[in-house]
């Protein structure tokens, strides 16, 4: 049995802030805005959240293999 991680970097591809921040075990997270610059972002296309596109690490459910809205 894997280990998930719940904790993940995320990095403000607008002005390179970067911020440890808790991840939903049970849904992916659409949107997230920049504690530095007030961006809004969105997942990149083909992921299902903005951790898969911008974190360090990806979210519980990919690591778990049980995400329903990866595209």
């Amino acid at each position: 049995m894997n280990t998930v991680i719940l904790e993940s970097k995320i990095t403000c591809p607008h002005c390179g802030h970067a911020e440890m921040e808790t991840m939903p075990t049970d849904a992916c997270q659409f949107f997230y805005e920049c504690k530095s610059c007030g961006a809004l972002l969105k997942p990149k296309q083909g992921d299902c959240c903005v951790f898969c596109s911008y974190g360090s690490v990806k979210c519980p459910p990919i690591q778990q293999h049980v995400c329903c809205c990866a595209g």
